[in-house]
Formats: C-alpha cells, structure tokens, sequence
C-alpha cells in the first residue's frame, strides 16, 4: 500500500491523519487509531495496514487491529494488567477511543497526545495522558524515527508498590512471511525466554546471534532481559528493520508484560524488548519502558525508542 492510498483509507473511513514528513519518507500518524504510527519508506507504507480494520470500530463483540506502530499500557495481563479488569481479554474502550490530537507540529517532529484512564485487573482506575514525541531524519538508505513515548499519572492519590504496574510499551507490527527473521544479538538464550508456550522450534543459534523464523502456526512471544540491546526485523523484502530502546529511567524496573491469567502474579522478570510472532500472519518488535515503584500525581514513565528503516533494493 502506497502512502497516498491509506489516506485516502483514512479519509474515506472518517480518520484523522497527521503527517510528519513527505509522503515519500515520513510518518502517517493516524489519530482516530490508538495514535498509531504507520511509516512511509520511498512512498510504500512498511508497517503492516489491515483495511478491513480500520474501516471498522472495536467494540465489545470484537477489537479492530489496524496494524502500524502503537502506544499500549504496560502490563497486559497478569493481577495488575490492564486487558481483563471485566474477566475476559478486551483493549480497553479508553485506548480504542482515545481522542489523540497534535500537540507540535513541525517539518520533521510532531507531538502526539491524549487523555486515557486505565483500570488495572484489580480494578484501581488510573488517569493518565498519553504523549508520543515523533522525530524522523532520512540519511541516504537509512531512515530513523525516534520516539519518545510517555505515560504521565494525573490522579490526584498516591499508589503505592503492589497496587500497580504501569509502563510505556510500544508495539510496531509487519506482515510476517515464510522468508521473515528476527536477529537477536545474543549468542545463548539466558537473555531470552517464552512468555507463553515454548517457541523452540522457532528459533536457532547462527554466527553468534540468534534468529527467530516468523512464520508461525501458534502464537509465540519472546521477552528479551535489559542486557539486550537491539532487534531486528528481516522480512525477506525491500528492507530490514531495527529497534532499540535508548533512554529510560534507570531508577525505575522493567516489569513482566505478558497476556497471561489475570489471577496469577507478575514474574520477577522485566522485559526491554520483545518479539511476538502470530499465526494470522503478522509479527510485532517491540520496546517497553520502566515502572517506578510508587505512583504520585505527575509522574512520567517514558522511553525513547529508536527505529532505524535500513533500505536493502537499490
């Protein structure tokens, strides 16, 4: 899909849209889609785009998955997630319909924002704002989009440790086909675990990294310690991809991000980056931000998250 036909998706199903950039490299910011990102490399949208999705509306019976780049809460499932506070999987309504409007906007920087309050598994309601500070910069076969992304608590009461997790998780999605890998600097796996089932068959030690195959028929996720720096994404086309998270709040803790139970306890294990790999067809590198240990009225959880589109046809 070409830049120029998801906005005409967009205006056709009654989007919003922001753009930073050109519509040969820049970024659609879709503001009536979670503030999703969808990124523009010589014209051709790269992230994955599913029509039928965004022509629709989530509602109860069914979540809409659009595709792009998105800003979710921290954790998902677990006693202190935010996907089961009504018992079953849902995004919430304050997520799907968020009102995102456009902070800043200059020529290769935008600021995204909006007002989302969250309720965690445990039923604590948390008011938050959103932000996303986008900043792209072309340099010859290279395009890298920055992004700030920053969770503010404007509850007025302080929470304290064991009522809460809450951190900044961003999750950037492609189509994954039978050709598509994912490189992991790491030449054993004590930095890298399933966070569901295991994935074994799915993955294997090559000159000194690991490489994750895509293609999957069960869902699979692996989370990926602190002491990882970068992933990447090779999906067998016109360019690779690769994500790092730079800085965050040292005094702070990655935290257990997993879809499991709602009634079983988060694990000690915090997770920076991660990989989920889904049947349907599409695959997800992701970047998380860090949890302080007490929230009080004010406080930023952020993460600035580096995507660096490397061009491999020309």
């Amino acid at each position: 899909m070409t830049g120029i036909e998801l906005i005409e998706l967009l205006n056709r199903s009654f989007r919003r849209w922001h753009l930073t950039g050109d519509m040969e490299n820049g970024v659609i910011a879709a503001l009536d889609l979670e503030g999703r990102l969808f990124t523009i490399i010589n014209g051709q949208v790269v992230n994955r785009v599913l029509p039928s999705a965004i022509e629709k509306r989530s509602n109860k019976n069914a979540y809409q998955n659009p595709g792009g780049d998105a800003l979710w809460p921290a954790p998902e499932g677990t006693t202190l997630g935010y996907e089961y506070p009504t018992g079953n999987w849902r995004v919430p309504p304050s997520v799907t319909g968020a009102v995102w409007e456009v902070i800043l906007s200059e020529e290769d920087k935008t600021v995204l924002g909006a007002e989302i309050d969250l309720i965690n598994n445990q039923q604590t309601g948390l008011p938050c704002e959103f932000e996303r500070h986008v900043k792209i910069e072309t340099d010859q076969h290279v395009f890298r989009q920055n992004v700030t992304e920053l969770i503010r608590y404007v509850g007025k009461k302080t929470i304290n440790n064991g009522e809460f997790m809450l951190a900044p998780w961003s999750l950037c999605q492609f189509d994954s086909g039978e050709r598509g890998r994912v490189v992991i600097p790491v030449s054993d796996e004590e930095n890298v675990w399933d966070l569901y089932n295991s994935s074994k068959q799915q993955r294997f030690i090559e000159d000194g990294r690991l490489i994750v195959n895509t293609e999957t028929d069960q869902r699979f996720q692996l989370g990926l310690s602190e002491k990882v720096d970068w992933i990447e994404y090779l999906p067998g086309e016109k360019f690779r991809v690769k994500r790092s998270v730079l800085n965050v709040a040292s005094k702070h803790q990655y935290i257990d991000i997993s879809d499991i139970s709602p009634d079983k306890t988060p694990s000690a294990k915090g997770v920076k980056l991660s990989v989920y790999c889904d049947p349907s067809g599409f695959m997800e590198i992701e970047g998380c931000g860090r949890c302080p240990d007490t929230l009080t009225p004010g406080i930023e959880m952020s993460v600035d998250i580096l995507t660096e589109y490397i061009v491999t046809d020309y």
